[in-house]
């Protein structure tokens, strides 16, 4: 690994935990608190690669019309993740950014959101970030609206000043994106700030998703020719 480009920022798409669990006869929420520890997994994996910044996509806008035990199950393990953050001592995990329109979520969860952003606000050895109430179209919507809102006049609009309003807007574009159990889509996913990042759809079950996996990842990646729209010299 010591030869490769790593790549600095990686998003990803948690997709398989609801056929993880059925491939077990297990109820989905069993396959959500083993994608939780995946996710932890991944952090720690990251972290000890050289990544600095890793962005998941926990829970998306259109995800409130699942079952609704299975969205209260959610939000417990939600809220379980960020009292055990809020509790360590250590803040060495990183710093913590949620990310996506709060205002759908419980009192009680945006209180512990801003809490714990707070508290690893000054952390910037590495940064990770969960999508909530997340969808790439509504954070565009937002951001147009806050830009109205200010008064922003049409002279003023570039892409740089865009990217100013969207939630993403202290974080740098992700390099690659990880979606796992085979599906080809991004789902309504960072659509402004993915559009040059290199693609990687492992078959692999969130769950079950390793370290090993990870290198895979970041092998394909390194096969990548990133030109951002340049024309190769031979060409």
């Amino acid at each position: 690994m010591k030869d490769m480009r790593i790549p600095k920022h990686i998003a990803v798409i948690l997709d398989g935990n609801g056929r993880w669990a059925k491939k077990r006869n297990l109820p989905r929420l069993a396959g959500h608190k083993q994608g939780a520890k995946a996710v932890e997994d991944l952090l720690q994996n990251a972290k000890d690669l050289g990544v600095k910044y890793v962005t998941v996509y926990a829970f998306s806008t259109e995800n409130w019309n699942r079952p609704q035990d299975e969205v209260d199950g959610l939000m417990d393990q939600l809220r379980a993740y960020l009292k055990k953050a809020k509790k360590s001592k250590d803040k060495r995990g990183g710093r913590v950014k949620v990310i996506g329109d709060k205002s759908r979520l419980s009192e009680d969860i945006v209180k512990l959101i801003d809490e714990l952003e707070k508290d690893t606000g000054d952390i910037d050895d590495f940064v990770f970030t969960i999508a909530l109430n997340y969808g790439g179209r509504d954070e565009l919507v937002r951001a147009v609206k806050k830009m109205l809102e200010k008064g922003l006049k049409p002279e003023e609009l570039d892409e740089a000043t865009f990217g100013q309003y969207l939630d993403t807007y202290d974080l740098p574009d992700p390099d690659l994106l990880i979606r796992t159990s085979g599906e080809n889509r991004l789902s309504n996913f960072l659509p402004w700030q993915l559009a040059y990042s290199e693609f990687y759809f492992p078959k692999v079950l969130w769950p079950d998703f390793s370290k090993a996996d990870l290198i895979d990842a970041i092998e394909e990646y390194n096969k990548r020719d990133r030109r951002y729209g340049k024309v190769k010299e031979e060409e």
